[in-house]
């Protein structure tokens, strides 16, 4: 059998097909700028769902807002191991920045447990009592959404796409109307997966910025 065996060939090899199928299926589709282009393009490349192209909503200069967080060192808040594994840590080191997950911090479970909430929020409490730059990634808990905008918040910006029926829709709409500089996920799909695709996507442009 003949098939492509290079990691790196076969990335640029789905890439090159997502844009033949965008240019293709979707000629009058435009992308607001390169840097939204390869989120997008991640995120089907992750997911081989091109209903992206039309659901991942951006808040005016989020892009810009994230980038100069990463450049300043922030740290990233994620609701899910998964999460975590899925960001580039390597080269988010690189630019001084560093991620955590709080999801099986004991001292989050203990806290979970004395208020009745589920340990999502618990952890969203915990990183807020942390000194420096946040940034928050979810991917799986609309749990952690509500509570970090009803804490009335100001991180620097939020990647907020929980994937499910119960409250996701629900809880990145409220994002959506929060003011708050925003990537939202509008409706019932996300996942962890894709919160890390986008954080990656714009780590590989800041590393080929140079």
């Amino acid at each position: 059998m003949n098939y492509l065996q290079q990691p790196q060939l076969i990335e640029q090899h789905s890439f090159e097909i997502i844009s033949e199928i965008i240019a293709a299926e979707r000629p009058d589709y435009r992308f607001n700028d390169a840097t939204q282009e390869a989120m997008i393009k991640r995120v089907i490349h992750t997911t081989a769902d091109f209903e992206w192209l039309d659901i991942l909503w951006f808040s005016p200069d989020v892009i810009e807002q994230l980038t100069a967080s990463l450049q300043r060192g922030c740290t990233l808040y994620t609701d899910t191991t998964m999460a975590l594994s899925g960001i580039n840590k390597t080269l988010l080191a690189e630019f001084g920045c560093s991620c955590r997950c709080y999801i099986s911090d004991p001292r989050v479970v203990a806290h979970a447990k004395e208020q009745g909430i589920t340990r999502s929020m618990a952890a969203v409490d915990l990183a807020l009592q942390e000194e420096g730059e946040k940034v928050f990634v979810f991917g799986n808990a609309p749990t952690a959404l509500f509570r970090l905008l009803e804490k009335e918040a100001k991180p620097s910006a939020v990647i907020g796409v929980p994937v499910g029926f119960v409250g996701a829709e629900e809880s990145k709409e409220a994002l959506v109307e929060s003011g708050l500089p925003a990537i939202a996920a509008r409706g019932r799909k996300g996942g962890s997966n894709v919160a890390a695709a986008i954080v990656n996507a714009l780590l590989y442009r800041m590393r080929e910025a140079g």
